[in-house]
């Protein structure tokens, strides 16, 4: 493969496919998204795509308040930690340190309306290239696996799937990271200790704990409810 075929086809999978046809496809996705929530070991084996999602929203909001990214780890029991360098105190530690939670949910709403719009395969190329970058910031072997494994499916989906497949598992793979947005929320409430997002951010703030933790609970539901009135469109129409 020579170099101007290589870039046609990367120009080719960067391009949107047109948006496709409801159909039981829909289901389909929302059913797989579902059982690997509720099984065990699939979470299990999964749960580390969301909390890479949930670290690298720590990042970038962190970035985006001026504070310096330092890097990531992904822990062997899922758990996870992102490294922010900055004052101590005020908004930019604040709003870092609260946008871990609501990431999941917010990016799987964007991969649910982009799968039903035709820009999934747009959307799977900025992933790629987002977790590709995030590689540099990773600071320990089971994160970079984390992250390799992450791309590497995201990267042969986008290069080798058809549309179809592509708006299928974009679909599902939206779905799982507002389910899995709530089941983290959900431990947190179980079972959060002093180090977790909400007791910090109680630690920084006048306000509770618990303040925060339901600020994360109302933006995941406007999430979801962003992502599942054109779900419920589609899978009505299926009656």
């Amino acid at each position: 493969m020579d170099l101007s075929t290589l870039l046609g086809g990367i120009g080719a999978r960067i391009a949107p496919d047109d948006a496709p046809t409801p159909g039981w496809w829909v289901a389909t996705a929302l059913v797989a998204a579902l059982v690997v929530i509720a099984v065990p070991p699939l979470w299990r084996l999964t749960r580390p795509a969301v909390t890479i999602v949930h670290e690298l929203g720590h990042a970038v909001i962190g970035m985006a308040f001026g504070r310096r990214f330092a890097g990531f780890v992904v822990s062997a029991d899922m758990s996870g930690h992102a490294l922010t360098v900055g004052p101590r105190r005020g908004i930019g530690r604040i709003a870092s340190t609260w946008a871990g939670y609501p990431a999941p949910a917010l990016i799987g709403a964007v991969l649910v309306q982009v799968s039903l719009l035709g820009w999934a395969r747009t959307a799977l190329c900025i992933a790629l290239v987002v977790l590709v970058l995030s590689l540099v910031f990773t600071r320990s072997l089971h994160t970079v696996a984390a992250v390799l494994a992450t791309a590497a499916a995201v990267g042969a989906l986008w290069w080798w799937g058809s549309p179809a497949l592509i708006a299928l598992l974009t679909l599902a793979a939206g779905a799982f990271l507002l389910l899995g947005a709530w089941r983290h929320l959900g431990a947190v409430i179980r079972t959060g200790g002093r180090g977790d997002d909400p007791a910090q951010l109680g630690q920084l703030t006048a306000l509770p704990a618990g303040v925060w933790t339901l600020s994360f609970a109302l933006v995941i539901a406007l999430c979801s409810w962003w992502a599942g009135s054109p779900l419920v469109e589609a899978v009505g129409g299926l009656r």
